[in-house]
């Protein structure tokens, strides 16, 4: 069938296999004309692994570090007419193209939430890498169903305290205008805190640990996001900012609890890049657009790859680890150099839908958004009849 984009919202209910192929094979290449990375990992679970900075981050381990790894994701196969979802095809490539280089790639689709996928996780870990010295942790979900109590918690995108109001972009309409939005009850700030804060993290590598899968030395990571001022109500300070507190409070309960191997668990505040998560979240997809406009023109914009492989070349091969005082890997460094942040709060007060191209990269924008999903990816024809239904390699 042909497959065009049909975009709503912030999500495209579309997408292509072939220009999800070639988005992994782009982000291979790149990772590859950068040259081995020596001293990173050689075993690597990446939990969150089939979009934006967990796809990222297994393709460097991989084709950066020539790691074997293990991807966990939540996935839907196509049918019924159906394409796949674009992280179902991207599973599909890396695990071929990692193959095709004589690595171990392995893919496991399912409630990463759940009981029986780290068990199925641990056995595969057994079965083929016999254990693992990093855990990834890069999952992103708008809920999750505890597998001890069976309640089911929703994340809400919130403000603490007061309510919120401030420039916005609709992506749809291409207009900016104002959005206004409630502050959060407790419950929204629980909620949220369970669905993306720690204690997932936590319950894995508890998991890991028990059935002895994890190497001596194992290091893991979470990634989590800070941002500037004017992003802070709805994110920092909101809901969503309270949950990656709780990433921070998992990372040292975790470290103490790896001691024995001499392991040590870490977060990385990462840049702000288009993903499908950071796409759903009020002003940001604004922010973003004016912050693209402004690292491209510095000439030190990077996106999920750029900064995967930075990631593991300038951090993670350091024996020691350069951390800010909270203990944190600063990631978002060159996006939070004091001259990107005030140009970027100058073009934030004369930003409006007229000048909408003059101050922000909405076009760029657009164009990653489109990428998630494999569409408007130079080499690929968008007119030619594809398969949709590709099956993941065994």
């Amino acid at each position: 069938m042909v497959v065009k984009p049909r975009v709503r919202s912030f999500f495209c209910i579309t997408s292509h296999p072939v220009g999800c192929a070639e988005n992994v094979r782009q982000q291979i290449e790149y990772v590859k004309s950068r040259g081995s990375v020596e001293g990173g990992p050689k075993r690597v679970l990446v939990i969150g692994s089939s979009t934006g900075y967990g796809l990222s981050s297994r393709i460097a381990a991989a084709f950066g570090c020539g790691a074997d790894t293990i991807g966990v994701f939540f996935e839907r196969p196509s049918g019924k007419g159906r394409t796949a979802s674009p992280g179902w095809y991207n599973a599909a490539a890396l695990d071929q193209a990692a193959r095709d280089a004589g690595l171990v790639s392995k893919s496991l689709n399912g409630d990463a939430f759940s009981n029986e996928l780290k068990e199925q996780t641990i056995q595969e870990i057994k079965d083929t890498i016999g254990q693992v010295d990093q855990v990834i942790y890069s999952l992103a979900s708008p809920r999750r169903t505890d597998p001890e109590t069976g309640e089911t918690w929703k994340a809400s995108l919130k403000p603490i305290g007061e309510s919120f109001e401030n420039k916005n972009l609709d992506t749809d309409k291409k207009v900016v205008d104002i959005v206004s939005i409630d502050p959060a009850s407790e419950e929204d700030i629980l909620h949220t805190t369970k669905v993306m804060g720690g204690e997932d993290w936590e319950r894995w590598m508890n998991a890991l640990s028990g059935a002895g899968v994890l190497a001596e030395g194992v290091q893991t990571l979470a990634y989590s996001y800070i941002g500037p001022e004017v992003t802070w109500p709805i994110y920092t300070n909101g809901t969503i900012g309270r949950a990656k507190a709780d990433l921070d409070r998992a990372a040292r309960t975790i470290t103490e609890s790896l001691s024995s191997l001499g392991g040590r668990a870490l977060v990385s505040v990462n840049k702000a890049v288009v993903t499908q998560a950071s796409s759903a979240i009020p002003v940001v997809p604004l922010y973003i657009s004016i912050l693209f406009k402004i690292m491209k023109a510095a000439g030190n914009h990077e996106g999920c790859i750029e900064q995967m492989d930075r990631l593991y070349r300038d951090f993670l091969s350091e024996d020691d680890i350069p951390t800010d005082k909270d203990g944190r890997i600063r990631l978002d460094d060159w996006e939070m150099l004091p001259n990107i942040q005030q140009e970027v709060a100058g073009h934030w007060v004369r930003i409006n839908t007229d000048t909408l191209s003059e101050y922000a990269d909405f076009d760029g924008y657009q164009a990653d958004f489109l990428r998630l999903f494999g569409f408007g990816i130079e080499g690929v024809d968008y007119e030619e009849d594809v398969e949709v239904e590709i099956p993941m390699p065994r």
